[in-house]
C-alpha cells in the first residue's frame, strides 16, 4: 500500500529499502493493513477523487458520509496528475 502522503512527483519507495525493512516492521504493517477499510470514488459536488480510510471498526460510519460516484482508472490517474485527491480519515 502506498504511503498516505505519496503525491505525483514524490519518489516511490526504493524496493531495496522495503526489502531491507525489519521482519517486525513488515509484520506490523501487514497487521495494520488487515485492519483498514477504504472507499475510493469521485465527490458528488466536484471532480475530486476522495479516498476514505479508517479502521474496520469505523465501517458503519462510512454509510453516513456523502456518497461517492465510481471512478475509473483513467479518472483516478488524471486526478492524481492534477492533485485533485482528497484523503479523509474516518473515525
Amino acid at each position: 500500500m502506498a504511503g498516505m502522503t505519496d503525491l505525483p512527483g514524490d519518489p516511490l519507495p526504493d524496493s531495496r529499502a522495503l526489502e531491507s525493512a525489519s521482519p517486525e516492521l513488515a509484520r506490523a504493517l501487514d497487521a495494520l493493513g488487515g485492519q483498514l477499510v477504504w472507499r475510493i470514488g469521485k465527490d458528488e459536488a466536484s471532480d475530486d477523487v476522495v479516498v476514505r480510510l479508517g479502521f474496520a471498526s469505523a465501517t458503519p460510519r462510512f454509510a453516513h458520509l456523502p456518497r461517492l460516484r465510481s471512478a475509473g482508472d483513467a479518472e483516478l490517474q488524471a486526478a492524481l496528475a492534477e492533485n485533485r485527491v482528497v484523503i479523509e480519515w474516518v473515525d
